[in-house]
Parts: C-alpha cells; structure tokens; sequence
C-alpha cells in the first residue's frame, strides 16, 4: 500500500468517525449532562414550632418548595435539588436547592428572605443567601445520629437533629431584632437525597 492510499484510507476513517459520532471527542461534544435530582427535607418539631409562635417568629416556605405537616413529627419543607453535585461520603461538593425561605418576626415587624438555598457537603450547611445580600449565610447544621449511604448514583443522608448556625442565629436577630434565634437550637431533624 502507498503512503497516498494509507493517508486516503486514514482521512476517509476519521471522516466516517466524526459522521457517526464515534469519536470521542464528538461523544464528549453531544451528551448532554444529566440534570441532577433529588431534595432536601428540613423538619421543623413541634418544640420549635411553638416556641417560635410564641416569640412572634413564623418561617414561611416560599416556592418552589413543598410543605406537609403531621401532628407528630412537626412541619416539612421539601427542597428540590437544581443542579450541583456532591459526595457525601467524602464531605465535599454543594448543590442548589429550589424554593426561599422567609423569616418573619410580627412583634417587631421585620423580615428576611433568603433565596439561592444550597446544601454544602463542604461545610455540612443549609445556607441561603439574603435578599440584597451576595455572600450566603450557613443558617442549618445536620447534628445528631446522622447515616448516609450509596445506592448506585443515589446518595441519601438522614439527621436525627438539625440546629441553628451560629452565623445564622446572629444574622436572623440581628435583621428580625429579635433574641429568639441561638447558636445550636434545636429545630427538628434533615434528611436529604441526591441523584447525579
């Protein structure tokens, strides 16, 4: 074979390839990438609840969130997740959550509301950042008897507990005027699930 037909036979391969979509890079060009899934549940206890009521506090979720509440175990809000990715294993990575959250206080008549929620593995925070604000705040901490686990690409973590941040017990009096947040209060329990 002359060196002409080998460089023919070689130009008409790589033709072929970029046609049909078998070279890699062509592949790596073309497969979208999967849109993650999954939510993060905040739980907040009846104790919480009541205490927050009672102080003149209200946490409203705001879509896309979803709420439930049962008598026995307190308020639910649901978190879809919108992008990112995490490990949760390796305690590393952050994904975007849909919905805001909504903290009003009627004896002083003020009010926060924090969009662009996350779960940070990094920091093993729920943050949000604050409507006119940039930098996100870390407002919930996982505590308690915590279990994550890995099924193929679903990873799911559960907390027993689930406290104020210091940074977000500061932040939410300072902005509410209130004394009713504390480092480490307790609020109900997490659990949270990620497919990607």
């Amino acid at each position: 074979m002359s060196r002409t037909t080998a460089r023919f036979l070689a130009g008409g391969v790589a033709v072929v390839l970029a046609a049909t979509g078998f070279s890699g890079v062509a592949a790596a060009d073309t497969t979208p990438a999967a849109t993650p899934t999954g939510s993060a549940v905040v739980v907040e206890n009846n104790t919480f609840l009541q205490n927050a009521a009672t102080s003149g506090v209200f946490i409203v979720p705001l879509p896309n969130a979803s709420v439930a509440y049962d008598s026995t175990t307190g308020l639910s809000t649901s978190l879809p997740v919108t992008g990112g990715s995490v490990n949760l294993r390796g305690y590393y990575g952050n994904v975007t959550l849909d919905g805001s959250l909504l903290f009003v206080d009627v004896q002083t008549g003020k009010s926060v509301l924090f969009n662009q929620l996350a779960f940070s593995a990094d920091r093993w925070r729920v943050t949000g950042v604050p409507v006119g604000g940039t930098a996100p705040v870390s407002l919930l901490r996982p505590t308690g008897i915590q279990h994550s686990s890995q099924s193929g690409t679903t990873q799911t973590l559960t907390a027993s507990a689930l406290t104020l941040d210091a940074t977000g017990a500061q932040y939410l009096d300072t902005q509410l005027n209130t004394g009713f947040f504390t480092a480490g209060q307790g609020v109900g329990s997490f659990s949270f699930t990620f497919n990607g």
